[in-house]
């Protein structure tokens, strides 16, 4: 795998949230910790809108998190400056997970990522058995 150095920021907020700057630098210092380089960042409000107030703590797309609009903005970006990933400050849905690598042509990654990447490299090592000993369980996977 190679090196994650440059990232875009992302974040989805709602209106009511006025420290949202705050939390991205927050976001922002914990990448550059790390060794990446933010180069842009990009925040979706909802709820600045009449139409958005009800819906402030929904995602705006169910596949994407954000508006088209902004996904698009964040894709162009992510070509013509060659960014490595895109790190969200909101935690992604399955689906979410799935679909964003995937219009955007490269890793998306949360917080939340980035503070379990930091846990394993400064955490209490584990035992994990070698190839061959221990049981490995046989799981059946249900067909939808």
């Amino acid at each position: 795998m190679t090196a994650i150095r440059s990232v875009v920021l992302v974040g989805l907020f709602s209106a009511k949230e006025r420290d949202y700057q705050a939390r991205l630098d927050v976001l922002d210092a914990r990448v550059t910790a790390l060794g990446g380089n933010v180069l842009e960042r990009f925040v979706q409000r909802r709820g600045v809108s009449d139409g958005g107030v009800r819906l402030m703590t929904a995602p705006l797309s169910r596949r994407f998190l954000i508006g088209p609009g902004k996904l698009d903005q964040i894709a162009a970006t992510c070509s013509s400056r060659n960014i490595d990933a895109v790190i969200f400050l909101n935690d992604l849905s399955a689906h979410q997970r799935r679909w964003l690598p995937t219009r955007l042509g490269r890793p998306v990654l949360t917080q939340a990522d980035l503070d379990r990447s930091a846990e394993s490299l400064t955490g209490p090592t584990r035992s994990h058995p070698h190839a061959g000993q221990g049981r490995s369980p046989h799981r059946r996977h249900r067909r939808r």
